[in-house]
């Protein structure tokens, strides 16, 4: 227990890893690291090989990304004051280091070297793409600088690292900041029960109210936002909610305006040192777009196939708005938008999403998931035994798995011939110590080189409705497509075998990462799949013929202004690192403000533009910066290749398999647009997401 955050069991001991050893852990780790680095990069040049140089390249700072992962994860689900401290006092000497590793001269000049030898020029197949990767990241990082100019990256680097760090402690601060409570039941009127004894159970949780005196918390967070937003009929409530969101990041002391200048002129900086006309160039050379331009015209394209039936959606909302109020049809304030949408959706299709709630608790939802994994991928999923301990444990488990909160559950993933290839942890429910959205993370990635089969380790976390007095925790069927895309994400992982760690799983090119977790989101609309899990909490019952008609009559609702809202992220995204890089504050969005227009509906009043809590694009040194395209991007793959699956049936294990064999398994081992020519037998069909949304005729 010395030193906890450099153990390396297997089973985390996540009771051990406490604030105050990460600086003494971490320090440590960075030292081994550097020595590997320096002995590296000063051996003789002779007789050099894949072995002695990429693969000894690879392995000199894994100890220090397996520590350093263990504390952004704690960081992400236990902030604390203690943690966060310690978390910023190494996060700079950590990306420092990171930063260095590509401007190290003596490093660079050897892994050049062993690319010109015969060895290297006979390589195939994986080891082949590792050393063309390696050289090319070398490359974008800075390693072909001068000395000055090496220098300024490691600072920019490290700025960046900091910058990015404090927007996201901004985000979530600002976040837990705001509540709203209440004593007046007529604020709830229009509410779903299940929201309002989520808000009431959040005020006892404050110890505020009584039983007799009841009172009803509202906070930022999503089980809480989006109800109301959605449901509340009160518009007051709705107004001061959706508000009180957009202002998040927005107002001192957690105001991240000039953080977003700085953080734009920092990558600006960046891609010009080495080269390139704007960050988002630089980003995209090792992606599928290759440049920003051609994400820019993916984009631009996908936006004038749309724009039509964006324009009638709203135009259609506002009069179905006009028509239920008996008034003249006009632009409505844009915290009506949801609640109204919600009442035309109802009214068109007689269907009520909430409806479908009852349906969908946690537990049963995971059953089915894995279900119809295990059916696909013939493999066999179990839940392991979670322990969780506020003390430090002294003890090892050969049995169960520590975890770092009780609600958090333990799995493990069996093959065919019954060998354990992965585990994984599952953090459903919001905390304020615990950061907004929904994600998947490795912890662990097994060796796979030489014949081993070494486990992998990875986790996935949501914000959702949690359990009540009365109630387990129920989803709703959005929350269901987060649970399953998250899970792509980590079966992506988890069946990764790929010989080099860091050419496996989810690292591959970040416009084709999210096909494996969009495309397990089609099983959610199945009637097979649903069948599998979805079933009423009290009764059992399976979701009724006639909701499950309206359900898919409604799918597609709306279906041009939820891509819109996406393709407005993505354009933003793209501009700004594209042709924005010197604008901040009120000038850089007064040229959103423009440039977003097409993408906007009419509206009495402007919404801010979402710059201020937007953690994809200013949470990290690059993120989705420059990257949010690839949602749309990788949409396209998804719709595409889940056409084989309809084809071939939904449940059918020889697709399954093929889909395992030919993406899952293959990390970034290969080029993304072989694999999904491998997988289809084609390349992909650009209209696909269009054919799927109903935006486009089928055939």
């Amino acid at each position: 227990m010395q030193h906890p955050f450099l153990e390396e069991d297997f089973r985390v001991h996540w009771s051990r890893l406490n604030p105050q050893h990460i600086e003494d852990d971490i320090q440590l780790a960075l030292a081994e690291a550097e020595k590997n680095i320096d002995q590296l990069a000063n051996e003789s040049l002779e007789g050099l090989t894949f072995e002695n140089t990429l693969l000894a390249l690879e392995e000199a700072d894994e100890k220090l990304g397996v520590a350093w992962g263990k504390v952004g994860h704690l960081n992400s689900v236990c902030d604390s004051k203690e943690l966060r401290d310690a978390y910023n006092a190494m996060l700079p000497k950590v990306s420092e280091f990171g930063a260095k590793i590509p401007l190290n001269e003596g490093l660079w000049k050897r892994i050049k070297a062993y690319s010109e030898t015969e060895e290297a020029k006979g390589l195939t197949g994986t080891p082949a793409r590792y050393l063309e990767e390696t050289l090319a990241s070398f490359k974008s990082s800075g390693a072909d600088l001068p000395t000055d100019k090496k220098k300024r990256m490691e600072e920019i680097q490290a700025e960046l690292a900091k910058l990015t760090q404090k927007y996201s402690e901004n985000s979530l601060d600002a976040t837990n900041a705001w509540e709203k409570v209440t004593g007046d039941e007529a604020d709830l009127v229009g509410l779903p029960d299940l929201a309002r004894e989520q808000a009431l159970q959040s005020a006892k949780s404050k110890e505020l109210g009584t039983d007799e005196e009841p009172q009803w918390r509202f906070t930022l967070q999503a089980p809480s936002l989006i109800p109301v937003l959605r449901f509340a009929d009160k518009e007051e409530l709705r107004r001061e909610v959706w508000t009180a969101f957009n202002q998040v990041g927005t107002q001192d002391p957690h105001d991240n305006h000039a953080l977003v200048g700085q953080i734009l002129k920092l990558r600006q900086e960046k891609a010009e040192l080495l080269g390139f006309t704007n960050f988002a160039d630089l980003v995209l050379e090792r992606r599928m777009a290759k440049t920003g331009e051609r994400a820019l015209e993916f984009e631009d394209d996908l936006h004038s196939k749309i724009k039509q039936a964006f324009d009638q959606e709203n135009a259609d909302l506002d009069a179905f708005r006009a028509e239920q109020l008996g008034i003249e049809v006009e632009p409505m304030e844009p915290w009506d938008v949801a609640y109204w949408a919600e009442k035309f959706r109802k009214a068109k299709y007689d269907f009520d999403s909430e409806a479908l709630r009852p349906y969908f608790p946690v537990d049963p939802v995971l059953d089915g998931m894995f279900e119809i994994t295990q059916k696909l991928f013939g493999v066999t999923i179990r839940e392991a035994e979670a322990i969780y301990s506020e003390a430090p444990t002294t003890s090892n488990s050969d049995s169960g798995y520590e975890v770092w909160n009780d609600d958090v559950k333990v799995f493990e993933l069996f093959d065919e011939a019954d060998e354990h290839i992965g585990t994984f942890y599952t953090d459903w429910f919001p905390r304020e110590s615990k950061r907004s959205g929904a994600w998947m993370n490795y912890t662990l990635t097994g060796d796979r080189s030489n014949g081993k089969n070494e486990p992998h380790l990875g986790q996935i976390h949501g914000n959702m409705s949690p359990p009540t007095d009365d109630k387990p925790a129920l989803l709703s069927h959005n929350d269901v497509l987060t649970v399953f895309h998250e899970f792509g994400h980590l079966i992506h992982h988890l069946f990764g075998d790929v010989e080099i760690k860091s050419m496996n799983g989810v690292n591959v090119a970040w416009d084709f990462v999210e096909l494996p977790s969009q495309i397990f989101e089609n099983w959610c609309w199945d009637r097979k799949g649903l069948d599998l899990f979805a079933q009423h909490y009290e009764t059992g019952e399976k979701i009724p013929d006639d909701l499950y008609d309206k359900m898919i009559a409604a799918k597609n609702f709306n279906a041009a202004s939820f891509a819109m809202r996406q393709l407005s992220f993505g354009k933003m995204d793209l501009e700004m690192h594209i042709n924005h890089a010197d604008l901040e504050g009120e000038e850089l969005e007064q040229q959103l403000d423009s440039i977003l227009e097409p993408y906007l509906a009419e509206r009495k009043r402007k919404a801010p533009i979402f710059l201020y809590n937007f953690g994809h694009l200013f949470s990290g040194p690059t993120g989705y910066a420059a990257g949010y395209y690839s949602y749309k991007w990788a949409e396209v793959l998804d719709a595409d290749a889940f056409t084989r699956f309809e084809s071939e049936g939904l449940l059918n294990e020889a697709t399954g398999k093929d889909f395992k064999d030919k993406v899952l398994s293959k990390g970034n081992s290969e080029d993304p647009l072989k694999l999904f020519i491998d997988f289809m037998g084609r390349e992909p069909d650009p209209d696909a997401l269009l054919k799927r949304d109903g935006l486009l005729p089928v055939g």
